[in-house]
């Protein structure tokens, strides 16, 4: 694994030991990025299943300000911590360990303005709930006027194209997965 492109391209990543998480494989995480297209990313991402960190790296590389990282397992803590060491940055990341929604709500309170501008939902294949996450975030209002979510779920996961007030823009699928990009009011 590799940061692809940007301010840290080519650098390595390192992988969450053992078979307890699903990593991104780059060319997952070129076409998530490639759906962006080449506007150059700005803001605030979240990384919201943040396994060894790679999306909210790669999305600082590309011209995020900051990546705030969610994760509940340990070990992929540690991947994320030293994944992030490796930029030489670390002030632009935020990575916080537990529930993904408590650890959210406690940094809302303490950055009671932050909204993210892009949002990168990867969850373990065995636990998707993308529609509810993306609910929670909204009822949180921690999304900005202009969000775009990214979803990575497993091939047979539907989507369906209106989440609340975002709508599927763009997907493609590439074997056992299934990437889409949601916006708010695409048609509007």
């Amino acid at each position: 694994m590799r940061v692809i492109s940007g301010e840290f391209g080519s650098r390595p990543l390192k992988a969450v030991p053992g078979k307890g998480t699903r990593p991104t494989t780059d060319k997952i995480k070129e076409s998530m990025f490639n759906l962006i297209g080449q506007n150059r990313l700005s803001g605030i991402c979240l990384d919201f299943y943040g396994g060894s960190g790679a999306l909210g790296i790669e999305a600082v590389s590309r011209g995020c300000q900051r990546a705030v990282i969610t994760e509940r397992n340990g070990q992929a803590i540690q991947t994320i911590r030293t994944n992030v060491a490796m930029t030489q940055a670390e002030e632009r990341f935020t990575v916080l360990k537990g529930s993904n929604r408590t650890s959210l709500k406690q940094l809302a309170e303490r950055e009671p303005t932050l909204v993210f501008d892009w949002v990168f939902l990867d969850p373990p294949y065995k636990d998707q709930q993308v529609a509810e996450d993306i609910a929670w975030l909204e009822a949180a209002s921690l999304l900005s006027s202009d969000c775009a979510i990214i979803c990575e779920v497993d091939a047979t996961t539907h989507l369906p194209d209106k989440l609340g007030a975002f709508e599927k823009y763009k997907e493609r699928r590439y074997g056992q997965t299934h990437v889409c990009l949601y916006q708010r009011g695409v048609h509007a």
